[in-house]
C-alpha cells in the first residue's frame, strides 16, 4: 500500500520570519486585486444596492410617522370635531386609511369666503354657476382661526420628505454610490479573500493541521454570509424601532442622512459576520490542542461574559442590537462545543512532527 502523500494547495511547512511576512504580503496583494475586480463589478450594480439598503430605514421611518399620524388623530379628534361640523370619518376609518391606502393626514385651513369667490371668477366654466354670493372681501376685518375652515389634506407616504433620506453636501451621493460598489465588491470577492486569510493560516501550519483549512474555508464563508445575512434581515428593523422610540419620546423627529445609515449597514453586518466564525475557531482551537471539550464546559460563565462584552463593542450603542449578536454568540458557543464533542480530534495534536 503507497504511502499518502503530503500534496495540497499548501505545501510549505517550515518558513522563516521573513518568509512567513513574504506570505502575508503575497495574500495581502491577491485579496486587494480580488477586491478590486469586486468593485468594478459592483459600478455596474451600485445605484440598486443603495436603493436596497435604504429598504429597512424607510420601513422603520414610515411606520414611525404612520403610528405618530394616528396618536395625533386621535389626541386632536374630539378638538375637530365641531357641533355644526362633524369630522367625516371616525378614528378607525383613518387608522384604514393611513395604514392600508399608505396616505398621511395634514391638518389645514381655508377661507371659505376665498373659496366662494376663486369659484365665483370660473363659473364661466361650469355648467352650473354658482348661485351662493360670497361676502364681501374682509379687508378691513381681522381674520381669526375660527373664521376659517379646518379640513384634512392627504399626501402618500413615499412623497412624504420625513420618509426619504438626505444628503447634505454635493459629493455625499457619489460617496455613497461608490462605497456601495465597494461593499458589493467586498461579497463579491469574500470567498477569494477567505481562502487567501486561511492560506496564511495554513502556511504556518505543520501538515497534519493543513488538512482542516480546506475543511473550514467553505463553512467559514457560509457562517460569515449567515452573519451578515441575519443583521440586514432579522436585526436592522427591531434596533430602528428600538432607538425611533425614544425619538418619539422626547418629540424629536428623525432626519437621517444617507452617508451614517450606510456605515450603520457596513459595521453592524461585518461585526455579526465576523462574530459567527465562533464555532469554527473553537473546533479549530481544538483540533490543534489548544483547547478541549472539557475546557470549554468548564470556562462557558467567563465565555458568555467575553460574549457580551464583545457583542457590546461590535454593535452600536444601543442594547437591542447587543441582544440580538450576544443571545446567537451563546447559542453558537455551545454549538461549538457539540461540535467538538462529535468531531474530536485523532490522537495527540502532535502527530506527526516528526514524520
Amino acid at each position: 500500500m503507497s504511502k499518502p502523500t503530503d500534496k495540497d494547495l499548501f505545501a510549505n511547512t517550515t518558513m522563516t520570519f521573513g518568509e512567513h511576512l513574504e506570505e502575508l504580503r503575497a495574500c495581502l496583494f491577491k485579496a486587494v486585486v480580488g477586491l478590486a475586480i469586486g468593485f468594478v463589478l459592483g459600478l455596474l450594480v451600485g445605484d440598486w444596492v443603495v436603493d436596497f439598503i435604504q429598504r429597512p430605514l424607510r420601513d422603520a421611518l414610515t411606520a414611525y410617522y404612520q403610528k405618530q399620524s394616528l396618536n395625533w388623530v386621535e389626541d386632536h379628534l374630539g378638538k375637530i370635531r365641531t357641533g355644526d361640523q362633524p369630522l367625516p370619518w371616525t378614528a378607525e376609518q383613518i387608522s384604514q386609511i393611513v395604514n392600508q391606502e399608505k396616505l398621511l393626514p395634514e391638518e389645514a385651513y381655508v377661507d371659505p369666503a376665498e373659496i366662494l369667490r376663486a369659484l365665483k371668477k370660473k363659473e364661466l366654466y361650469q355648467e352650473q354657476p354658482v348661485d351662493v354670493e360670497p361676502p364681501p372681501s374682509g379687508a378691513d376685518k381681522e381674520l381669526e382661526r375660527r373664521d376659517l375652515l379646518r379640513i384634512f389634506v392627504w399626501h402618500r407616504i413615499e412623497d412624504d420628505l420625513r420618509v426619504q433620506t438626505k444628503s447634505l453636501s454635493a459629493h455625499e451621493a457619489f460617496m455613497t454610490y461608490i462605497k456601495a460598489a465597494l461593499l458589493v465588491g467586498a461579497l463579491i470577492a469574500s470567498p477569494w479573500i477567505f481562502y487567501q486569510i486561511w492560506s496564511f493560516v495554513a502556511a504556518g501550519l505543520y501538515p497534519h493541521e493543513k488538512q482542516y483549512v480546506h475543511v473550514f474555508l467553505p463553512f467559514s464563508l457560509g457562517l460569515f454570509l449567515l452573519g451578515a445575512a441575519m443583521a440586514f434581515f432579522f436585526v436592522f428593523k427591531p434596533v430602528l424601532n428600538f432607538l425611533f422610540y425614544f425619538n418619539s419620546a422626547l418629540g424629536i423627529d428623525p432626519d437621517p442622512r444617507i452617508s451614517e445609515w450606510l456605515g450603520f449597514v457596513l459595521v453592524l453586518p461585518l461585526g455579526f459576520g465576523i462574530s459567527f466564525q465562533l464555532p469554527l475557531v473553537m473546533l479549530f482551537l481544538e483540533r490543534i490542542g489548544v483547547f478541549d471539550v472539557h475546557v470549554y464546559l468548564s470556562r462557558w460563565r467567563i465565555a458568555i461574559l467575553v460574549i457580551f462584552t464583545l457583542a457590546m463593542f461590535l454593535t452600536p450603542a444601543d442594547p437591542t442590537s447587543m441582544m440580538l449578536m450576544a443571545v446567537p454568540l451563546t447559542l453558537l458557543y455551545f454549538g461549538g462545543i457539540l461540535l467538538c464533542h462529535y468531531m474530536p480530534r485523532s490522537g495527540s495534536p502532535f502527530r506527526g512532527l516528526d514524520d
